[in-house]
């Protein structure tokens, strides 16, 4: 089975008291009876400002974006975790909050950070879990011994997840989402703080449940992982879509492809005119009072001129940053920030 999940016009506004300052005397200079009035007011922060994106079934696509972009907000209005302001969110044929019993059925999700009961051991984890969506018995127990040997865990089955390593929990969330064969998985950051090795390993389980025609929506900071896993990639920042496409059509959408990071004491607009007249740049933004962005066709073979430009324009530079053209160029054309703030 196989199916989609698309958002229409998504906007959740998030509102929230300002912090606290001092329990007694004055805050910030207004008597007691003020400051506690003041506690009513609300300070509004918007996560996602009309989202509409889509997943075609059978596919996985990435959600790129720095932390507070609304990645983690968007998943969780999918799940029925979070209640939308307003526009829908809609898994399979089901608009998740008229009908989230229905919803729930077609989905998986693998939290950011491993929420395991401890006292269970990891076949109970996936047992209870089997038991929680209507799976009998027997085959609860069949399906918990399948994903216990898929996931490197079977030695483990009967031992309490306390004792688990990081690497270990997160392949273990991973088959609880899967224990109720999901035809949609939803993975928010999942290889986060885990080794090298364990992340390959992770890597593999996603695509071989994806090649079983499986939906999979991936958050994720890391560009190599989009890079790797995902047919196309949708980045948002500030709870909007910036660009959505294939990992190809993305990085070859960076003016020049190459960017190349100047640092001066001092970058003025004389400056970028004299970068942005040399031959095969193609674009050239403001970093700051003292940083410069260089889009170019060339990478190594242009900082000579770049060098040269700045000195004639009396200009020092402190630091130089190349970079091949990537994803984390593409979202610091658009947005100025890397993907990992």
């Amino acid at each position: 089975m196989s199916a989609g999940l698309r958002t229409e016009q998504l906007v959740k506004i998030y509102r929230s008291a300002p912090p606290m300052a001092a329990q007694t005397g004055f805050m910030f200079g207004q008597p007691r009876s003020k400051a506690r009035s003041d506690k009513s007011k609300q300070v509004e922060v918007t996560a996602l400002a009309g989202l509409s994106l889509e997943v075609h079934a059978g596919e996985i696509l990435g959600l790129l974006g720095p932390n507070g972009a609304g990645k983690s907000t968007t998943v969780g209005i999918l799940t029925t975790r979070i209640r939308p302001t307003s526009g829908q969110a809609i898994v399979g044929d089901f608009d998740v909050w008229r009908e989230p019993v229905a919803a729930k059925r077609l989905f998986g999700v693998v939290p950011q950070r491993p929420n395991l009961d401890f006292a269970l051991t990891a076949r109970e984890i996936l047992t209870f879990h089997g038991a929680y969506f209507g799976l009998p018995a027997r085959e609860s127990h069949v399906r918990a011994e399948e994903l216990l040997e898929r996931f490197h865990l079977g030695e483990r089955g009967d031992q309490m997840v306390r004792g688990f390593s990081g690497g270990m929990m997160q392949r273990l969330s991973i088959a609880r989402a899967l224990m109720h064969d999901p035809a949609v998985l939803f993975l928010d950051e999942p290889t986060v703080g885990l080794d090298p090795q364990t992340r390959l390993v992770v890597w593999e389980l996603i695509r071989e449940y994806n090649r079983r025609g499986k939906t999979i929506l991936l958050t994720t900071h890391n560009m190599e992982e989009a890079d790797e896993l995902c047919g196309r990639i949708a980045i948002i920042d500030h709870g909007k879509m910036i660009a959505c496409d294939t990992p190809a059509a993305l990085k070859a959408s960076v003016p020049g492809g190459w960017l190349i990071r100047l640092r001066f004491s001092s970058a003025t607009p004389a400056l970028a005119e004299r970068l942005r007249a040399l031959e095969g740049v193609r674009e050239v933004r403001s970093g700051g009072d003292t940083a410069v962005d260089v889009y170019a066709d060339r990478g190594g073979a242009l900082i000579p001129a770049l060098v040269a430009a700045a000195a004639n324009a009396g200009a020092e530079i402190h630091d130089v940053h190349l970079s091949e053209p990537s994803l984390e160029n593409l979202f610091l054309l658009h947005t100025g920030k890397g993907l990992r703030e």
